[in-house]
């Protein structure tokens, strides 16, 4: 029988190393900021516009330059220190945060000012994603990797919780500006954590040389490497049309639901709970799974269909926790399996791919989704989402059966290479949901 200790002392063991332990606790003071701008921009631009389209348009330039700049980025990252480039892109990150906070306040805030700012914002996170993603093995190494990744979507997902809760406090006592300001106090705490950390205690990898045609050799290598290449087909296709809750839970808590900034913020924080629950569960695990991977994804579309025709605020406050737990599993399962399956000297190159996928599909899926909830209403737009989802997850079962089937190493009709079948996952994220609610 498995003592609880002993679940916890597995779920939370990269807690161990000390350079994790600084990035884990600054991380989530940073995160708590980030999600509360993201609450508070994507309302400041629904109360200036009252338009779906432009709520979009916002999202979509703020990840653009992830889509544009990522895999050059990524290159990047594997030719420099990864810690030092890390303190650069959060500094340009807390400037810009402070700067549309100033406006904000002043009251002379439009909504190109925010898209020009949005676009900024979006190039620091270009550059700092791969770098990010890659440094979390340089300071873990393989062994606790999966630990670390399920950890660091525990650290996203519980500012989830807090950024967006309090962010809907805030918006609706003292306006949006406090929000911003807060985000930009946050990146302090990641600064001095990075600067704090024991050089020689990381896994640092030797630099690649600067050659002519590294990004076309990552996507090369990645495109040859079937283990790399169906998680982020997968990952393009969830990112583009299904996971944009950015543009629908502003749209579902005003114009679904007739509600405000509070409720609004309740949404973000609901998804989060279950988001949360989800991340554990991830980071206990001792390796990520292909079949997970399918699993989650199928769970994801399915309760996003659910979410399309939940009839009431509350109904839709429920679903969002399981959702969010789903959501999380796939994610994450994603990121650890590309990680893992990564040579050291592409690994850098990959995880750019990997935020061009997540990240960078928003500039597409923003203004689509926001388009589709215009012309069809938002439940069409949310419907459309999840029924791509569960089309992803038949699809990439049907292609891992068929690698199995050819390669000889699969005899059952059904058999997939991991031990986690949808049902359990299911189980477990409607658990979640259940305790959470």
């Amino acid at each position: 029988m498995t003592k609880p200790t002993d679940v916890a002392r597995r779920t939370f063991r990269a807690l161990r190393i000390y350079n994790y332990r600084l990035f884990f606790i600054s991380q989530v003071v940073s995160m708590s900021g980030t999600w509360m701008q993201a609450v508070a921009q994507s309302w400041l631009v629904l109360d200036i516009t009252g338009s779906s389209v432009d709520l979009g348009v916002t999202v979509g330039l703020q990840f653009g330059p992830i889509l544009v700049l990522g895999a050059w980025a990524g290159a990047l990252a594997d030719r420099v220190d990864k810690r030092r480039l890390l303190v650069a892109t959060q500094t340009a990150a807390a400037l810009l945060a402070l700067i549309l906070g100033a406006l904000t306040l002043a009251d002379v805030v439009t909504v190109w000012m925010i898209w020009v700012l949005a676009g900024l914002t979006g190039v620091a996170m270009a550059l700092d994603m791969p770098s990010r993603q890659s440094f979390v093995y340089e300071m873990v190494g393989p062994d606790d990797l999966a630990n670390a990744v399920g950890l660091n979507a525990v650290i996203i997902n519980s500012s989830r919780i807090i950024g967006p809760a309090i962010g809907g406090l805030l918006i609706a006592g003292v306006g949006v500006a406090a929000c911003f300001f807060f985000n930009a106090a946050s990146f302090v705490a990641v600064i001095v954590a990075l600067l704090a950390m024991r050089r020689a205690e990381l896994f640092t990898a030797r630099p690649v040389q600067r050659r002519p045609g590294q990004v076309r050799a990552g996507m090369r290598y990645v495109w040859r490497t079937p283990a790399l290449r169906v998680p982020l087909v997968m990952m393009a296709v969830v990112s583009t049309l299904s996971y944009n809750f950015s543009v629908v839970l502003p749209l579902f808590a005003r114009v679904v639901y007739g509600r405000g900034g509070g409720a609004y913020g309740a949404l973000f924080a609901a998804m989060g709970v279950g988001a949360l629950a989800g991340a554990l569960l991830m980071a206990s695990r001792a390796r990520p799974s292909r079949r997970l991977l399918v699993a989650s994804t199928f769970v994801f579309g399915f309760i996003t269909v659910l979410l399309a025709a939940a009839p009431s605020y509350l109904s839709g406050l429920v679903l969002l926790v399981p959702l969010g737990a789903a959501g999380v599993l796939f994610v994450s399962t994603t990121n650890s399996l590309l990680q893992l399956n990564a040579d050291d000297a592409m690994r850098g190159r990959v995880m750019a791919l990997w935020a061009v996928v997540f990240l960078g599909s928003t500039p597409i899926g923003g203004p689509l989704t926001g388009l589709l909830a215009r012309g069809f209403g938002v439940r069409t737009a949310v419907a459309v989402g999840g029924v791509a989802a569960l089309a992803t997850a038949a699809g990439a079962y049907w292609a891992l059966r068929r690698r199995q089937l050819q390669s000889g190493s699969c005899e059952a009709p059904a058999c997939l290479p991991d031990d986690l079948e949808p049902e359990r996952v299911l189980e477990a994220t409607g658990a979640a949901g259940a305790r959470a609610t």
